[in-house]
């Protein structure tokens, strides 16, 4: 069964834009949020689940870009995101 035509994103920068939102700023978050957990947990216990947990919330993060009506809103989350997560190793340095 085909896609509805109304619900596709026509322009090729959105298209663009939320795909590499989906595969770097969804790594980015996935790789910040680990890493706040590493400073919160045992970094030994986070590497571990991180292996398994990694993958899927890297997933979960490529499929909402796809959800998401622009692709400028969703690199905007995914930058906020990302330095919340990194504010603890930015404020240590």
């Amino acid at each position: 069964m085909p896609a509805n035509k109304k619900y596709l994103t026509k322009s090729p920068l959105q298209k663009i834009l939320k795909l590499s939102a989906g595969f770097i700023g969804g790594y980015c978050v996935m790789i910040t949020f680990h890493h706040l957990l590493g400073y919160i947990f045992e970094p030994k216990n986070v590497i571990i689940t991180a292996a398994f947990t990694g993958y899927i919330l890297w997933a979960v993060l490529l499929l909402m870009a796809f959800l998401a009506r622009s692709g400028w809103k969703i690199w905007l989350y995914y930058l906020l995101l990302t330095a919340i997560f990194a504010t603890p190793f930015l404020l240590k340095l």
